[in-house]
């Protein structure tokens, strides 16, 4: 494949810092080999550096769930991609769809969002996905082009190795409904083949694009084996260690094949 396959897990609005320090205690305490995958957690603000501190040595990333465009000034509640960076981030979720669905995030500021993250040599999950009403109305492709086009306007082909892009059909996350593997691997060539569009084989071939909704691990392994999925989101399951680091040994198993 080429691709080496990511493994993020998004903690979404969960674990004080207490919390959290336990999860990744217990992540790395399990005897699974992270430096085979890309291992990514992404916790709440308040617990980033405190978690970056706690994986000290291991290959494992810390990651923002959100950022603000602008690199300082009067936006109450926001945080930068510098602040998130001495944080220790490598990494920043952008345009997630309970961001998209509860706080107003668009295809324009998802774009704003990502070249601020690039600009300050962050790398990005930027994520994409329709609803049920959309993929029952036949439209699924038609929204994956334009969010995929739209998050992606204006960013040369120079920053696409900072870029991964999560599909996560919005009817799959937190409902236990998942994309079956053919729907999963149907949706991911579908984006390759806009990122082809755009910016040519080459670049579209090198793009690592993750499958998110409701993956555990006993769905993992038959999502990852897709030759077009190349890694996951993890949400709820990534709040559990032994779950998580299944999902990572499924990673693994996938690229072994």
């Amino acid at each position: 494949m080429g691709r080496k396959p990511i493994i993020a897990g998004n903690w979404k609005m969960n674990n004080t810092i207490e919390e959290s320090l336990e999860l990744v205690g217990a992540v790395k305490k399990q005897s699974v080999d992270t430096y085979k995958v890309e291992v990514i957690v992404a916790p709440p603000f308040t617990a980033i550096r405190h978690v970056f501190d706690e994986l000290g040595e291991t290959s494992i990333q810390v990651a923002g769930q959100n950022l603000f465009w602008e690199d300082s000034g009067a936006f109450t509640g926001e945080v930068s991609a510098r602040m998130l960076k001495q944080a220790g981030c490598k990494w920043v979720i952008i345009g997630h769809s309970e961001r998209r669905q509860y706080f107003g995030e668009t295809d324009v500021t998802v774009g704003k969002r990502l070249k601020a993250a690039l600009m300050a040599e962050l790398k990005a999950i930027m994520c994409v996905g329709e609803t049920l009403e959309e993929r029952e109305a036949g439209r699924a492709f038609d929204v994956l082009d334009t969010q995929v086009a739209g998050g992606l306007k204006g960013v040369e082909k120079s920053g696409l190795s900072k870029i991964a892009i999560a599909y996560e059909p919005v009817w799959a996350i937190g409902t236990g409904k998942t994309a079956t593997s053919d729907q999963a691997d149907e949706a991911h060539a579908r984006i390759r083949g806009k990122l082809e569009a755009l910016y040519g084989k080459e670049e579209a071939q090198a793009m690592r694009i993750l499958y998110g909704g409701s993956v555990k691990p006993d769905n993992a392994k038959e999502l990852l084996s897709r030759s077009n999925v190349d890694g996951a989101l993890v949400g709820g399951a990534s709040l559990k260690a032994g779950a998580f680091t299944a999902i990572i040994s499924a990673g693994i198993d996938a690229l072994a094949q």
